[in-house]
C-alpha cells in the first residue's frame, strides 16, 4: 500500500514537473493589500472566514509569490500582498520508496503539489522554547510547507538513531541526504 501511494506521488510529481508556473517571473506593481491570511493552522482565510472551496484555495497557492519577508498573489497584471502566519503551505502527505540511507520521500502539499526531499527541498525542524518541533519542507521558489502531525509522525517513524559525541539524534534521509528530525 505505502509502495502504491509512492506511485501516486511520483506520477503528480511528474505531471507538474511537465506544466508550467511562470510565476517566479510575474513582477506587475504593487496594487494593494488584501484581507487574505494563511493561519499556523495552515487553512486560509477572507476576512477572518475560513475559506470552504478547496478548490479557490488550490487556485491561489498556484499564484503565490514570496519576496523577502512577505508574501503576494500575482498575476501577469496584479500583485496583492496578502498575509502569512506561519508557512504559506502546508505538507499534508508523506510517501516512500526504499528504506535507512538509501530512502527517497516524497511529500505532498494539502493544495497539490509534490516534491521530493532532497538537497532543493530540504526538510529542517525548528523547536519552539517548549521543545514542539516545528517542522518545514521547502516547496518552490522560497515557499515552505509546514508539515502537518499525522505527516511527522510518519516521517519519525521511518527515521533512524544516530549517537555522535554522546548525543543520541534522530536522522532521516532521502536521495542520498541527511536530515535532522531532533536531538534525543
Amino acid at each position: 500500500m505505502a509502495q502504491d501511494l509512492f506511485k501516486q506521488l511520483e506520477d503528480l510529481k511528474s505531471q507538474l514537473e511537465g506544466s508550467a508556473r511562470p510565476v517566479s517571473e510575474w513582477n506587475p506593481p504593487l496594487c494593494g493589500d488584501i484581507d487574505i491570511r494563511v493561519g499556523r493552522d495552515g487553512q486560509w482565510y477572507h476576512e477572518g472566514t475560513r475559506f470552504e472551496r478547496q478548490p479557490l484555495v488550490d487556485l491561489f497557492a498556484s499564484i503565490l509569490k514570496r519576496e523577502g519577508d512577505d508574501f503576494f498573489l500575482v498575476t501577469p497584471v496584479e500583485k496583492w500582498r496578502i498575509q502569512v502566519d506561519d508557512a504559506p503551505l502546508s505538507i499534508g502527505g508523506v510517501a516512500r520508496k526504499g528504506e535507512g540511507a538509501t530512502q527517497v520521500i516524497l511529500a505532498s502539499t494539502t493544495t497539490g503539489d509534490v516534491v521530493q526531499v532532497d538537497a532543493e527541498h530540504p526538510l529542517r525542524v525548528e523547536f519552539a522554547e517548549d521543545g514542539e518541533p516545528a517542522p518545514y519542507i521547502h516547496v518552490r521558489d522560497g515557499l515552505d510547507g509546514k508539515i502537518q502531525r499525522a505527516a511527522f509522525y510518519e516521517l519519525v517513524d521511518w527515521a533512524e538513531r544516530e549517537q555522535n559525541g554522546g548525543l543520541d539524534k534522530l536522522v532521516i534521509h532521502s536521495a542520498g541526504n541527511r536530515f535532522l528530525l531532533g536531538k534525543l
